[in-house]
């Protein structure tokens, strides 16, 4: 007898239909996989024969063909024991036909029958509403993920032997509870009211959050570069429930599970000993890479020269198309990839030189060394660069504190707020605008353009620069409240372009 049971895949962070066909014959035992299965679905023999045994099922003596639809798709994980046991059930009569039609599948199965939970909830649940399925059901840990899903039932499944008594009783089966979008959860990092002094720095930051521009810190060691990155996700906006959906696929195709959605914008801080596939992606499976973790968040590159040359130099594509594709033998796999870059750096290997008190040992050529790491198509793709000095004795004990992060967020939700209206996109901002739109949207005052054309002869800038630096005058603009481009617009955004010319790009 064949059964035929849907369940889903993963094609990166997209929900793949995968139909599970059990036929079962008498013959000599046997039991064999078909449908470019890797080993662990291979693997699933032994496990679902053991879970349907100890769910108190008795497995006859025969010849038993599994085949996964479509062929010609590679399947990978564990996800297909359940809807696999569940189709030899139902080849040997256990089960009725009709409670597994409109239903989709999915779960890892232990060895005593127990559900264990499986990567890209999310993904799958979003396939199975599209598709027009009645029902998804997962493993209990995975079901609040997929029930944020709405107009799809989701059922959470704790065992095979539990979920088999439902199906064959025909009752309505158990549905989680739909939780409504409370909005974005409060950011955590440093506030900005702990960073004294550094105003121009901390102006930079609030312009990069603002348009989700890529920012460059680099000074002395101690100055307070690495504690402004991480007060950088506390005046972000709050994740939409779009942009928290779609951070959550690619956090649950990269197996970081969370219950329910991802309700804070993504930081991530890899340590520069970080291989370039870890922090682009890729590996046997071609998972999802740090900069698409940190989609629609901050990825924060501290110590940025100590990094590889080959890590740094993979950054340029996914920094300019906002996605990132991995290519192996059996397929490419494109995952999104639109992250704010924040890097910081000292002044030379050891981060002295042209500090106040001096001291500095490194020599010209290793200071040259040093600063060449970052090339000059990496530095041309940051928007804002900002040089720290070392913190004063009166910043830090006599001056009052900081703006909080709070202020400062207000103001980049406004502006964030006119991008939407702008763009008519909640996920879209200054930074990614493309040529039309910028020659739409950067409209200058007469004054203002006469005084861009002799800044740009005078600074040679290239092609890619000059739409970098009108980005940022868009933003600044914005946070101004103001709708053409003004002399003093363009005066700052092209300040913070001045100094990747001391960087050596």
């Amino acid at each position: 007898m064949i059964a035929k049971v849907e369940s889903c895949g993963l094609s990166g962070i997209e929900g793949r239909i995968i139909t599970v066909e059990v036929d079962i014959t008498g013959g000599l035992p046997a039991y064999d996989t078909v449908g470019l299965p890797d080993k662990s679905v291979v693997e699933s023999r032994e496990r679902v024969r053991a879970a349907i045994r100890n769910s108190g099922f008795v497995l006859p003596p025969c010849r038993t063909v599994v085949n996964l639809a479509p062929a010609d798709l590679k399947k990978e994980g564990a996800l297909y024991d359940l809807p696999i046991a569940l189709g030899i059930l139902c080849a040997l009569g256990e089960l009725p036909e009709k409670a597994l039609e409109g239903r989709m599948f999915v779960g890892e199965l232990a060895l005593g029958g127990e559900i264990r939970p499986v990567r890209g909830a999310l993904s799958m649940a979003l396939t199975a509403r599209k598709q027009g399925f009645s029902a998804l059901i997962l493993p209990e840990e995975n079901a609040e993920e997929a029930a944020c899903v709405n107009g799809l039932a989701v059922v959470p499944a704790g065992s095979l032997k539990e979920l088999c008594q439902a199906l064959e009783s025909e009752a309505e089966l158990p549905c989680q509870p739909q939780q409504p979008w409370k909005g974005g959860r409060e950011p955590e990092g440093t506030d900005f009211s702990a960073i004294r002094g550094q105003y121009a720095a901390k102006r930079a930051a609030e312009i990069a959050a603002a348009g989700g521009h890529n920012l460059l810190l680099f000074g002395p060691p101690g100055g307070g570069k690495t504690m402004l990155a991480r007060a950088m996700p506390t005046i972000l906006p709050a994740l939409t429930f779009e942009e928290a959906l779609e951070v959550t696929c690619i956090h649950s195709a990269a197996g970081q599970r969370e219950r329910g959605l991802v309700k804070s914008r993504p930081f991530l801080a890899p340590h520069h000993s970080a291989s370039a596939i870890s922090i682009v992606g890729g590996g046997a499976h071609a998972r999802p890479g740090m900069i698409s973790m940190a989609h629609l968040g901050v990825l924060f590159l501290d110590e940025m020269p100590e990094f590889s040359r080959e890590t740094l130099e993979a950054l340029r594509q996914p920094l300019e198309d906002g996605v990132i594709t991995v290519s192996r033998a059996n397929g490419s796999l494109t995952y999104p990839a639109r992250f704010m870059l924040v890097g910081a750096m000292n002044p030379c290997p050891c981060g002295k030189d042209g500090t106040p008190e001096g001291g500095c040992t490194c020599t010209a050529v290793q200071i040259a060394r040093y600063r060449r790491r970052l090339s000059g198509p990496l530095l041309d793709r940051m928007d804002l660069f900002v040089q720290m000095q070392a913190v004063r004795y009166d910043d830090l004990h006599q001056k009052p504190a900081g703006e909080p992060s709070e202020a400062v967020r207000r103001r980049v939700e406004a502006c964030r707020a006119v991008q939407r209206e702008r763009f008519s996109s909640g996920a879209k901002v200054n930074a990614h605008m493309d040529q039309k739109e910028i020659e739409r949207f950067c409209v200058m005052t007469p004054a203002a353009r006469t005084l861009y054309r002799l800044e740009f002869d005078r600074r040679g800038m290239s092609g890619r620069g000059n739409a970098r630096v009108l980005r940022v005058a868009r933003t600044i603009a914005d946070l101004a409240q103001s709708r053409l481009l003004e002399e003093e617009h363009l005066l700052e955004a092209m300040q913070y372009r001045s100094a990747d010319q001391w960087l050596g790009g």
